[in-house]
C-alpha cells in the first residue's frame, strides 16, 4: 500500500508528506527581528513559555544548550509565571496560532514583573500584542502552509536567532542549523513516497508501528526527540503514543513492564545516540536484555548526523515522515487536528 503512489492523493489530501519533504529547508529560515529595540539589560536566566509543538523548539535548545549555557533555561508549559522572573529575566512567550490561552496569560504575567520580553508566533492576538507594545518577535511560518508541529526546525532557528539578540549566547548558534540544510535535504529524499518500502526506513518503521501503540524511549540529550515523535504520533497519526528517557526510566517504568505477559499491543522504539553519556547507552541495551520476554523487543532507531545538533533535527524530520505513513495506513487525514480546535471552541463557552 505504501508504494503505491496514488494512494497519497486519496489518504494525504493535504500534502502533508510534501510539508515533511520540504522541512529541511526550514534550516535556512530567515528569523527577522521585529521591533529589535532593547535597552542592553544583562540577562540573569531565560524562561520560554509555550504549549505543546509551540514549546518543543526551546525543550530541544535547551537539550542542545546544556553544555554551553551558563544560565538557567526553564520551560514553562501552563498559566503563570514562576515567581523568581524579574527584570533580568529573559522571557520568550511562543504560540504558532497567537491564542493559545495558557501563553497569553504567561504575557500578562511576564509584562507585570517588567522582565524582557521576545515573541515567536504566526499571528493571532499575540502578534497584535507584541506589535502595540513594540516587543522584539519573530513572525513563523504561515500556518495556511505549515501545521505548527511541523515548524520545528524553523522555530529553533527562531529561538538560536532571540537568544542572540539578547546576549545570551553569539549568532554561530543560528548559523549552525543552517549548515546543514543539504544533508537534511539528502536524508529526507530517501523517505518520500516514491522510494520503496525495502529502501525507506520512514516507511519501514510505519509498518512496523501501525496497530499498536508506540513508545518511544531516548537519553537525556535526546529526550526531546522522543517527545517529539510522541507529539508526531498523536497529531499525524492520531494514535495514542509515550515517551520516557534513560536514565529515569530505570528507576520506574522499566519494572512496570514486568508484571505483564510479552503479548502486548505496543511497540518499542529506542532513539539511539552515540553523543549520550556512556552509561546511558549501556542502559538501553541491559534494559532489553533484562525485560526480555515482558515486553516486545526494542526497535532500535540509530540518529544520524555528525553532531547532537544534526541528530536532532534528522529525528525531527524523520518523526513526521514515519507518523503520516503511519496515517495512511490508519486511514486518517494526517493534517487536520479538528478534535484539538472542538475543544479549544469548547473551553471559551
Amino acid at each position: 500500500m505504501l508504494d503505491d503512489v496514488q494512494v497519497y492523493t486519496q489518504k494525504d489530501p493535504s500534502g502533508a508528506l510534501g510539508v515533511a519533504a520540504s522541512e529541511w529547508e526550514q534550516a535556512r529560515y530567515e528569523a527577522e527581528i521585529k521591533h529589535q529595540e532593547h535597552d542592553g539589560r544583562t540577562i540573569s536566566r531565560v524562561v520560554f513559555a509555550g504549549m505543546g509543538g509551540s514549546s518543543l523548539s526551546a525543550l530541544l535548545v535547551k537539550s542542545w544548550l546544556e553544555d554551553s549555557l551558563s544560565i538557567s533555561f526553564e520551560v514553562v508549559r501552563t498559566y503563570h509565571m514562576p515567581a523568581y522572573v524579574d527584570s533580568t529575566t529573559l522571557v520568550i512567550i511562543s504560540s504558532s496560532s497567537g491564542n493559545t490561552e495558557e501563553t497569553l496569560s504567561c504575557l500578562d504575567d511576564a509584562i507585570a514583573t517588567g522582565a524582557q520580553l521576545a515573541v515567536l508566533t504566526s499571528g493571532g492576538v499575540l502578534l497584535e500584542r507584541a506589535d502595540a507594545k513594540g516587543i522584539a518577535h519573530v513572525v513563523l511560518p504561515d500556518r495556511s502552509q505549515y501545521e505548527p508541529r511541523m515548524t520545528t526546525i524553523a522555530q529553533i532557528r527562531a529561538v538560536a536567532q532571540l537568544l542572540a539578540h539578547f546576549g545570551v549566547v553569539d549568532s554561530s548558534y543560528y548559523e549552525r542549523v543552517s549548515q546543514y540544510s543539504d544533508w537534511l535535504r539528502d536524508e529526507s529524499a530517501a523517505w518520500t513516497a516514491e522510494v520503496t518500502t525495502d529502501k525507506n526506513i520512514a516507511k519501514q518503521l510505519a509498518l512496523f508501528c501501525v496497530g499498536k501503540t508506540p513508545v518511544f524511549y531516548a537519553g537525556h540529550l535526546m529526550a526531546p526527540v522522543a517527545y517529539k515523535w510522541k507529539i508526531s504520533w498523536n497529531e499525524n497519526a492520531k494514535n495514542l503514543a509515550f515517551w520516557n528517557e534513560y536514565p529515569e526510566f530505570n528507576h520506574n517504568e522499566f519494572i512496570g513492564w514486568s508484571s505483564h505477559p510479552i503479548e502486548k499491543p505496543f511497540a518499542v522504539i529506542d532513539l539511539v545516540s552515540e553523543f549520550e553519556h556512556e552509561r546511558i547507552q549501556k542502559r538501553f541495551a541491559v534494559s532489553d536484555k533484562l525485560l526480555s520476554g515482558r515486553r516486545p523487543k526494542a526497535h532500535i532507531v540509530r540518529l544520524q548526523g555528525e553532531t547532537p545538533l544534526a541528530q536532532m533535527l534528522w529525528g525531527c524530520i524523520l518523526a513526521d515522515f514515519v507518523s503520516i505513513y503511519v496515517a495512511v495506513l490508519n486511514g486518517v487525514d494526517p493534517t487536520p487536528v479538528d478534535l484539538i480546535e472542538k475543544f479549544k471552541k469548547e473551553l471559551a463557552n
